[in-house]
């Protein structure tokens, strides 16, 4: 029996990704939740962050797990482990399928899956129903307590649904410290719980942007130092949808280094690179002259770049071609 994992990978919106098979298979066309075979040595963890990685190229953190399903295909029989997964990524990075979608929760049931993967996606909606009725029972206020130090890591790096980010968001809204303890947690060094706070942070911004602005000269002297790229783009998202004016023009030169630094690194996930160039581009329209230098990254970024990129690419190149011209005798 093989032993094979699969990923439900939820993205911001809570929608699921799933991938095409190519007619060159054996579930020729069918849909599948992405993932591949344990190799020797590796656990199955390791096998599913390191099967979309290559499949899609993508980052993901394992949040949870479902039953494990057993199926007999008649050529093959195989234990499906599927694992539920959250990612910050935008465009999955095809090399292995020809098509993908992200779909609503309401919609999962819809794709032409392959018979195991049906198993899966029933699984899992099984199980959204229950922590919805959970969810219906939790009961808190941005007002109330919240726990200690550790109770809080605690709770930060177990979340699960998103009533209790949105709640928590809610909570560091209210409270500086919660909101500086969220920061904090950002630059841990447990990629898992750098990933939920700060992607907790995304939703706090969200809901109440201004609340970003004393901090944001501080994020982005933080960029240089982030390992976790997890982490990185969640800053880099919160500062796309920031006032860039309330940065001064130090942290502007340096924001702008790093944005053409991710925008010009073959390593770069595409979620950074789509950010920069968000970023860079909202920089152009306080400092032009790096209007021409922004363009010839794009330009070269989009010749073997992805679809999503691509498209990324152009409309920033659109934007710019539009693009008043301000000239500003200063440059960042």
């Amino acid at each position: 029996m093989l032993i094979v994992t699969c990923a439900i990978i939820r993205n911001e919106k809570n929608e699921i990704l799933v991938v095409q098979r190519g007619e060159a298979t054996d579930h020729p066309f069918k849909w599948e939740f992405p993932g591949g075979k344990v190799a020797p040595g590796e656990t199955d963890e390791e096998c599913v962050i390191r099967e979309v990685e290559e499949e899609l190229s993508m980052e993901i953190v394992i949040r949870g797990m479902l039953s494990k399903v057993e199926y007999d295909y008649g050529h093959k029989r195989i234990a499906l482990l599927p694992f539920i997964c959250d990612t910050l990524d935008e465009v999955p990075v095809l090399s292995e399928h020809i098509g993908f979608k992200w779909i609503e929760v309401k919609d999962l049931m819809d794709p032409d899956y392959s018979e195991a993967d049906v198993i899966v996606a029933k699984s899992y909606l099984e199980r959204i129903n229950a922590e919805n009725l959970e969810e219906k029972q939790f009961v808190g206020h941005p007002s109330d307590d919240l726990p200690d130090n550790t109770d809080l890591q605690t709770f930060v790096n177990n979340m699960m649904g998103r009533k209790e980010a949105e709640w928590l968001a809610a909570s560091a809204i209210e409270n500086p410290a919660t909101f500086m303890k969220l920061f904090e947690y950002s630059l841990s060094s447990d990629k898992s719980l750098s990933f939920r706070a700060s992607w907790t942070l995304t939703k706090v911004c969200d809901s109440f942007p201004e609340i970003i602005y004393p901090y944001l000269n501080q994020i982005v002297e933080t960029l240089f130092k982030l390992e976790n790229e997890s982490t990185i783009r969640s800053f880099l998202r919160i500062v796309s949808l920031s006032d860039l004016e309330k940065i001064n023009s130090h942290q502007q030169g340096l924001l702008a280094d790093f944005c053409f630094l991710k925008l010009n690194s073959g390593n770069s996930a595409i979620a950074v690179k789509a950010y920069a160039m968000e970023i860079l581009y909202k920089l152009t329209l306080v400092y032009p002259e790096l209007a021409n230098e922004l363009s010839a990254s794009i330009s070269i970024l989009m010749e073997d770049g992805s679809a999503g990129i691509t498209a990324r690419g152009r409309l920033i190149l659109k934007k710019l071609g539009e693009m008043p011209v301000k000239p500003k005798s200063s440059q960042p």
